[in-house]
């Protein structure tokens, strides 16, 4: 197991408070370094202390605790030479192993964090930059929604004949985070063998495109452009009939991958009528897609949810009901996963489970400590670094 190590990271939004989290979970050090902000600002450091719902606390908002769990925080202004001098003082004095960013590559120099200057401080420093489409592109901002559209996920999401939509989730966000998590252990398995430090410039873009494994290549061989991958709703795009259905008190998504499965389908009680000759292979139920999906529903009519999954279970066919997030968080294996933490009201609050379990996570019951307060460890950190 890797020894635990320091992460100082200069972090807004989500990407990589994200990222950075998941090092908080295996009980490493976290510091994160936020603007103070100009005197009078209403809403000083990351924006996103004040989005969501209120919490009692009014810098640490709902949409801001979960990803920033167990950090500790300080505010520098590095527009600032002084602070920037700061800055490589700390990592010097804390022995900082990890730099993190993400904002403007164009900035990086701007702010004296470029990881030409920051390894002066530390020649074994890794450094990691997230940004919308990498260092080539310096002053290109990128958002989630907006990377969405530009990528293909809209387009491959929601129904052919209406207008894109986004993802219910912010996946480029999440994806970039969690590869920036991955390749900063890579550097340091690495530092093992060569005793060096690492430059890692992550591009969202370039994330997020590596996940269309299976939608890019089509365009390489598609002689049809008109079959090229678009939006297909809930259906799957190669396997029918693998869609959502209506019951009578909600809707199950039921996944049909083989003919032998479709053929137990068509022996559930209500459904015989789907059992038609032309529809016993996947090529065939393609054909008459359109047909089969009404049939089923037809046969859901009489069926509650809890119902027709207790009856395809014991087949052993893939169903599942369409939960909201609320029932998501209420289902054992789930609720037993989640991360917790105590509000200064003295109310624990369940909230999301870690990827992974962690021996972190497992001492504490996987409670972790609430995020801090904007520059809540100002003192205890420039001390530390022996800055009066």
């Amino acid at each position: 197991m890797i020894e635990r190590k320091t992460i100082l990271s200069l972090e807004q939004a989500l990407t990589l408070p994200y990222a950075t989290e998941r090092f908080a979970q295996l009980g490493w050090r976290v510091i994160r370094i936020e603007t103070s902000g100009k005197p009078g600002q209403k809403s000083p450091g990351d924006p996103n202390r004040y989005i969501g719902e209120d919490t009692g606390v009014d810098d640490l908002h709902a949409y801001f605790v979960a990803p920033n769990l167990g950090k500790e925080a300080i505010t520098l202004n590095l527009k600032d030479s002084k602070d920037q001098e700061l800055l490589k003082r700390i990592i010097k004095e804390l022995k900082v192993d990890v730099f993190m960013c993400n904002t403007l590559p164009k900035r990086y120099k701007q702010f004296g964090i470029d990881y030409e200057i920051l390894k002066e401080a530390n020649p074994d420093l890794i450094w990691c930059g997230i940004s919308a489409f990498g260092p080539e592109y310096p002053d290109r901002a990128g958002y989630d929604p907006a990377l969405q559209a530009m990528l293909g996920y809209m387009h491959l999401t929601g129904e052919p004949d209406r207008d894109p939509m986004l993802c219910g989730l912010p996946l480029i966000d999440l994806k970039a985070g969690d590869e920036a998590f991955a390749q900063v252990l890579l550097a340091m398995l690495e530092q093992k063998e060569t005793g060096k430090g690492k430059r890692i410039d992550i591009s969202m873009a370039q994330c997020a495109t590596s996940w269309l494994i299976t939608a890019l290549p089509q365009s390489k061989f598609a002689e049809d452009e008109s079959k090229l991958f678009t939006r297909s709703a809930n259906e799957h795009r190669s396997f029918v009939p693998s869609n959502c259905y209506p019951t009578k008190d909600g809707y199950v998504y039921l996944a049909v991958g083989s003919d032998m499965q479709w053929e137990k389908v068509t022996q559930i009680e209500g459904f015989e009528h789907c059992a038609v000759s032309n529809r016993l292979t996947n090529n065939g139920r393609k054909e008459d897609k359109e047909n089969i999906y009404a049939d089923i529903r037809l046969g859901l009519e009489n069926y509650s949810t809890s119902e027709f999954i207790e009856v395809c279970l014991m087949l052993g066919l893939a169903v599942a009901p369409v939960n909201d997030v609320k029932q998501v968080g209420e289902l054992d294996f789930i609720k037993k996963l989640m991360v917790k933490t105590v509000l200064p009201n003295g109310k624990e609050v369940m909230l999301f489970p870690a990827p992974m379990e962690t021996e972190y996570l497992n001492e504490r019951g996987n409670i972790m400590a609430l995020p801090p307060r904007l520059g809540e460890h100002n003192v205890s950190i420039f001390k530390e670094a022996g800055i009066e």
